[in-house]
């Protein structure tokens, strides 16, 4: 069971603790945050017409959940010992899904600054590679699992034509900063703040470049406000997590005023007490852009 929250670490620390697993020679790693539990295979009752990453669902514990072949999703061959692969239970987005992986080893602890972004010649925009960690002179990469929902379930993703419900507002004087590794989401989340009427937006890959962004303005003696009305930051990114530079933000003087919002797949009620703790001034869980577009108001109209 990973649901003990001894397991967790303290907000702020820029750390993070990582669920090793296979798919064949490959090793992978998911967030320990995400992982309900892991479990020995089931049996799976198929659904006709579902999305071919898919083999069905199971029950557990009174709930039906969907179960991802990730060997599939990945285009990677088949398990030479299907009855030792296991099955991760996790919860992000607000949903639980059973991803079915070739084997699980361990958990690892790690500094963010470990975890290094993709290459950009390997990193398009279909990318389901969000980091590579250096580990035993091997590589252990992370995978996009939002993306491997959004697949699965384009309704799980960011919905922007629920962005004209909010009604015309004058935002165009406003700048934003939004902290995203995802290429993906980047560009959605730009898409959408567009037709909100924010125009202006800087994005960056992580929390360190953000960081390095925001410290650069007042180093230069200007005053933040004025350059900056708000900081939106995804919680899991390479070099540094947006705990870490919520907490970088508002422990330092000259930054403190910054309204900071993180919007991120784990904000769930276990854990929203983490960006409490480091000073956010809101949290929204993905895909809720609406409810982000709302806070943002809120916050600098």
């Amino acid at each position: 069971m990973f649901n003990d929250k001894g397991i967790l670490l303290e907000s702020g620390t820029n750390e993070l603790e990582i669920v090793e697993f296979g798919i064949g020679p490959i090793r992978f790693g998911i967030n320990v945050i995400k992982v309900r539990e892991i479990i020995n295979p089931v049996p799976i009752t198929p659904v006709p017409n579902s999305h071919h990453y898919v083999e069905g669902i199971i029950e557990l514990r009174g709930e039906v959940l969907p179960i991802v072949n990730v060997e599939k999703a990945l285009k990677l061959a088949p398990s030479e010992n299907p009855e030792k692969d296991k099955f991760i239970v996790t919860e992000f987005n607000k949903q639980k899904i059973v991803f079915h992986v070739h084997t699980v080893t361990q958990i690892h602890r790690f500094s963010w600054k470990d975890i290094e972004k993709p290459s950009d010649i390997y990193q398009g925009l279909e990318t389901q590679i969000t980091g590579v960690i250096k580990m035993e002179g091997e590589m252990l990469l992370l995978l996009d699992f939002e993306k491997l929902l959004t697949d699965v379930n384009p309704e799980s993703g960011i919905n922007m034509s629920k962005i004209k419900k909010l009604g015309q507002r004058d935002r165009s004087n406003k700048r934003l900063v939004i902290a995203e590794d995802s290429p993906l989401l980047r560009q959605m989340i730009s898409d959408t703040l567009e037709q909100a009427g924010y125009i202006f937006t800087d994005f960056f890959e992580n929390g360190q470049e953000a960081w390095a962004y925001l410290e650069s303005i007042v180093d230069a003696g200007k005053a933040i406000e004025d350059e900056v009305q708000l900081v939106i930051t995804d919680i899991e990114m390479p070099q540094m997590d947006g705990h870490y530079l919520t907490k970088k933000i508002k422990d330092d003087a000259r930054l403190t005023i910054l309204p900071v919002i993180i919007f991120s797949s784990l904000i769930t009620e276990d854990l929203r007490h983490k960006g409490k703790l480091v000073g956010a001034n809101a949290q929204v869980s993905k895909p809720e852009i609406v409810e982000l577009v709302d806070l943002i108001d809120r916050l600098v109209l």
